[in-house]
C-alpha cells in the first residue's frame, strides 16, 4: 500500500517538482497494470523494477511501499531532480524500504545491470530521441537490462489534439496546471511542448518545463522495438470516462481501435512469447 499521504500536500513551497508530481503521476495505477500483464505474461508477480528517466523517482519509491518484496532502480541524467527526489520521495520511506531502492544518475542506454523484471518509460520521456537509430538504440539497452521473462512498458499520446498549438487547463486543489503545445512540425513530427503553473491565489510558474520531442507513430514504435529484439509488442489503449470525456486509467489490449481528440496506449514489449 502507498505511503503518498506522508509526502508535502498543497503548494505551500510552490516547487515546479511537486507541482508536477501531483498533476501528471499516478502511480498506482500504473502498478495494478504491471501487476495484471506481468502476471498473465510470467505466471507470477513482478518484483524487480528499473524506471527510466525517472526524475524525481516518484514511481521507484512507491513501488517499494507497494509490495514488501519489491526492488527499484532509478536512473536519470540530471543530478538537481534526482537529489530533490531523494529528499522528498525517498528519505520519507521506511528504512527497509529504502535499502530497497537505489538512484543512479547516469544514461539509460549504459544503465543495464542489475537485470529486472519489469524496464519503464513513461510521461513519453522516450521523445527525447530524434532518430530511429537513437530510438531503437535506447530499446535495446531496455531489452538487455531485463532478466528472463522480463518485459518493458512504455507510453504514447497522440490524437488531432496533440498536433495543433494550444493550452490544456486542470484544475488542482490549489493550483492550475497548464499543458501547452507551442510549435508542432509535421514534416519532423517535431513539438515543443511547455508546462506552467497558475496559482489560485496570486502568481504562477511559466515555462516550469519545457520539451523539445519527436511525437513518434504507434506502427514506428512497435517497429522500432522489434527491430531491438522484442519478440512480442502488445498495445493496451486506455479508456473513455463517459462523464468527464477523459481517460479513465483503465487499458485493455487492442489490435485495433479509432482515433480521437487525445488518447494514451501503453507498449508492452517481451522477450519471449505470452504462456499458455
Amino acid at each position: 500500500m502507498s505511503t503518498r499521504t506522508a509526502r508535502p500536500k498543497g503548494p505551500r513551497s510552490r516547487d515546479p517538482h511537486w507541482l508536477y508530481q501531483e498533476s501528471v503521476q499516478s502511480p498506482d495505477v500504473h502498478f495494478s497494470f504491471f501487476d495484471r500483464v506481468y502476471r498473465q505474461h510470467s505466471g507470477r508477480l513482478p518484483l524487480s523494477l528499473k524506471e527510466d528517466f525517472c526524475g524525481t523517482a516518484l514511481l521507484s519509491a512507491e513501488w517499494v511501499e507497494w509490495r514488501r518484496q519489491n526492488t527499484a532502480i532509478g536512473v536519470d541524467l540530471d543530478a538537481p531532480t534526482l537529489k530533490w527526489g531523494l529528499q522528498h520521495n525517498i528519505a520519507v520511506l521506511s528504512d527497509d524500504q529504502r535499502r530497497r531502492v537505489r538512484l543512479v544518475r547516469g544514461n539509460v542506454l549504459d544503465v543495464t545491470k542489475p537485470r529486472v523484471d519489469l524496464t519503464v518509460a513513461f510521461n513519453f520521456s522516450y521523445n527525447i530521441f530524434h532518430t530511429r537509430d537513437a530510438l531503437r538504440a535506447y530499446f535495446r539497452a531496455a531489452r538487455r537490462s531485463l532478466a528472463p521473462g522480463g518485459m518493458f512498458i512504455c507510453d504514447m499520446f497522440g490524437g488531432w489534439d496533440a498536433q495543433k498549438p494550444m493550452v490544456e487547463r486542470t484544475r488542482h486543489r490549489g493550483f492550475t496546471y497548464l499543458w501547452e503545445l507551442e510549435h508542432f512540425d509535421p514534416i519532423a513530427n517535431f513539438a515543443r511542448f511547455h508546462i506552467h503553473f497558475k496559482f489560485h491565489d496570486r502568481g504562477g510558474i511559466r515555462k516550469a518545463f519545457t520539451y523539445e520531442w519527436r511525437l513518434w507513430t504507434i506502427p514506428e514504435v512497435c517497429d522500432l522495438l522489434k527491430e531491438a529484439g522484442f519478440g512480442r509488442v502488445d498495445l493496451y489503449w486506455e479508456g473513455t470516462d463517459r462523464r468527464t470525456g477523459f481517460g479513465n486509467s483503465v487499458f485493455r489490449k487492442v489490435t485495433a481501435t479509432t482515433t480521437s481528440p487525445g488518447w494514451i496506449v501503453f507498449f508492452v514489449a517481451s522477450n519471449a512469447a505470452k504462456r499458455a
